[in-house]
């Protein structure tokens, strides 16, 4: 896929899914804001107890008012309504959900959209009993510097007691690393949000705190608290009704970040907040997968083969293409469809729908050894032809690999009128956006499951009378949006083990703000709400949808295969220094999340990992430099333009020796060097 187009259209969906909410287009219902419950511990949300994990907010439990009193607003940070972000004052107790909560906006809290003159309905999110576990902590500080605050190159600052911004895990009392920023995408100083972004991935239904303290201005003094927190910290008396309705919940915090050498004298602002339970994530998907598989059995989808192609390119001998019929969760198999959920809220079948596949069979398939495997997953809104006649096709007959490819639908060239449309014409077709994705990802499963079942020995797969497929060695590998996707499907498939992982990263929050191709999409969408901290605003509130099928939900479950009826999985991490199109960061987190081994010799070492020289079995994770071809990428939020020539996203997996390691890794579960030392490429691949 050309680098260049990968995040320019994820910048596309994404800028159509802000509009989609900005009008309105999930107002489904209505969550009342100005009710709620509370334990009598006076600890937590809402003054509730901890919204972290099933027991949350137990106990004798009266009516009370809500923290903020009523208002939209959070009085704690006057410059920007719905900051901080996220924050349990939004939470509201619901006996019916895993933590026990549920997240409820008032209807004037999030952005609004100048264009429709209405802000993002509350209902968009209605549905979360907390807040994304890779969501970044935002808050507004006018006149903010980063001076001595940790970042991505300090990161042992920031899990000491000196830090000056502190991400505390409210249960345990460790401190999370974590690297603090600011927008650098916005225009003037006093428009930029203030940025804690977590370099690990936060744990499901966990109550968190946020403490930041010594942020300087730019002539080196000290920013003031707001008068809100100030009565909050000193126990002053306050005019503002909140402030003693969250005396007992700031006790709390108070004490725990004493606990952890955190004196509450030194605090500019501090505030809790709690993430999303698995199930908030995870539920919808397990589920379709699971009733899809059962329905197909061993022997897969039905399927038909439209062409076959001999020769296609010099690596293949034949390329197969044809349809799967599978199980349909959507009102309607195109773009635009959306779950039929049942009395349950779970997804249930709605008739089936037919999707196109491609196989390629390698020259060396053809000689009587049987081929594993490979899926492989394409790009951002692309397609499943994607490196039919170059990289893939090379790496099939390289490693005798039979590969099986299919759109992922909602991430692929099929959407992208759609995202067009829901910009400058409808963004009510979009409602259905993360919904059609879900599809997409049981689509992946049962392509894999038709091809170890009634596949595998239909006659246009056999030479001399022999199949060339080993229906029992069965592997996945993607780039980009497939590397991204791609750790969805290894936390979720049954049938597959063994993945490979190109380009990837984790959250969307971190990624788009680096991509190169998204500054232009900012800037879009910088007319369409007043700041750029609603900006920042309204992709945090994307980001708790996203969870729903992108890595941020899912990666902790790849290797300790905690999702229900799901075997424990290993994946080989594979990006390049310098991808302006991915940040390196991103994938860092997804390899610090499934528990990856950095392979030595290495390029560098990479904070949070354990280094160990090869081979070794389990998960491992491999930076390739190609050095003075690449520009270093910027410190900040704000990238810069790297050209094609010089942008190394899809570099990798054109190499050889990644090739030859993910096959290594394929047949025997080894991460094993084959650069020879560190991967230092003498120059880009061809």
């Amino acid at each position: 896929m050309p680098s260049l187009r990968a995040y320019s259209r994820i910048a596309f969906s994404a800028l159509s899914l802000l509009s989609l909410l900005a009008l309105g287009a999930c107002h489904d219902e209505k969550i009342n804001p100005l009710t709620t419950t509370a334990s009598s511990t006076g600890v937590g949300g809402n003054g509730g107890a901890s919204a972290g994990g099933a027991g949350g907010g137990g106990g004798s439990a009266p009516t009370i008012t809500p923290l903020l009193a009523g208002a939209a607003c959070d009085p704690l940070v006057p410059t920007q309504c719905g900051f901080p972000f996220p924050s349990n004052v939004y939470l509201l107790d619901d006996p019916t959900t895993v933590t026990k909560k549920r997240v409820a906006f008032a209807d004037t809290t999030l952005p609004v959209h100048l264009g429709s003159k209405k802000p993002i309905p509350p209902a968009v999110v209605a549905d979360s009993d907390g807040f994304s576990p890779g969501q970044a902590a935002l808050t507004h500080m006018p006149g903010a510097t980063t001076l001595g605050l940790p970042t991505q190159d300090d990161l042992d600052l920031s899990i000491t007691a000196d830090s000056p911004t502190i991400l505390l895990d409210a249960e345990t009392g460790e401190l999370v690393p974590h690297f603090a920023e600011l927008d650098m995408t916005a225009k003037t100083d006093d428009d930029r949000t203030f940025i804690i972004r977590p370099v690990v991935r936060l744990k499901d239904a966990h109550r968190y705190i946020v403490a930041i303290r010594d942020v300087l201005d730019q002539n080196g003094a000290a920013l003031p608290p707001t008068p809100v927190f100030k009565a909050l910290r000193d126990g002053e008396q306050s005019a503002e009704p909140s402030v003693d309705l969250r005396r007992p919940l700031y006790q709390d915090i108070f004490a725990k970040l004493e606990a952890a050498g955190i004196h509450r004298d030194t605090l500019q602002i501090a505030w809790d907040y709690s993430t999303a339970s698995r199930e908030n994530n995870t539920a919808k998907l397990v589920h379709m997968r699971d009733d899809a598989l059962a329905k197909v059995g061993t022997v897969g989808p039905a399927y038909v083969i439209d062409t076959v192609t001999p020769n296609p390119n010099p690596d293949i001998a034949v390329r197969l293409e044809g349809r799967m019929t599978v199980p349909l969760y959507l009102d309607k198999a195109e773009p635009g469809g959306g779950l039929v959920l049942d009395a349950q809220g779970m997804p249930k079948q709605n008739g089936t729908a037919e999707y196109p596949f491609e196989v390629q069979i390698p020259n060396s398939a053809t000689t009587g050894t049987a081929a594993a495997i490979v899926q492989n997953g394409h790009g951002l809104l692309g397609s499943l032809h994607e490196g039919e006649n170059g990289y893939l096709a090379k790496l099939a007959n390289r490693g005798n690999f039979v590969t099986i490819a299919v759109d992922m639908i909602g991430m692929a060239d099929a959407d992208t009128t759609t995202a067009t449309n829901a910009i400058v014409k409808d963004p009510m077709i979009l409602r259905p956006f993360v919904d059609r994705q879900l599809q997409g990802m049981v689509n992946q499963l049962l392509a894999m499951r038709m091809m170890t079942g009634a596949f595998a020995n239909d006659p246009a797969v056999k030479f001399n009378g022999v199949s060339a497929i080993d229906p029992t060695h069965r592997y996945y590998r993607g780039d980009s949006q497939g590397g991204i996707f791609g750790a969805t499907y290894m936390a979720v498939t049954t049938d597959v083990t063994r993945g490979l992982l190109g380009e990837p990263g984790m959250p969307y929050n971190l990624l788009l703000n680096r991509s190169v191709d998204f500054g232009p999409f900012l800037d879009l969408l910088a007319v369409e709400y007043p700041t750029r901290r609603d900006v920042q605003l309204t992709l945090a509130i994307i980001q708790m949808l996203w969870d729903r099928i992108e890595p941020d939900g899912y990666a902790p479950y790849i290797a300790g295969g905690n999702l229900p009826n799901t075997p424990p999985h290993t994946v080989l991490i594979h990006f390049a220094a310098g991808d302006h199109q991915v940040t390196p960061l991103g994938a860092q987190i997804l390899g610090r999340t499934v528990g990856a081994k950095e392979l030595t010799p290495d390029v560098q070492a990479l904070w949070g990992f354990t280094e160990q020289a090869g081979p070794f079995v389990g998960s491992g994770i491999v930076e390739y430099d190609y050095g003075a071809f690449v520009p270093p990428l910027p410190k900040t939020n704000a990238p810069t333009m790297a050209p094609d020539s010089t942008d190394p996203h899809d570099w990798v997996r054109k190499e050889p020796t990644a090739q030859d390691q993910s096959a290594h890794f394929f047949a025997t579960g080894e991460v094993k060097n084959l650069c020879g030392g560190a991967c230092l490429p003498a120059q880009p691949p061809p």
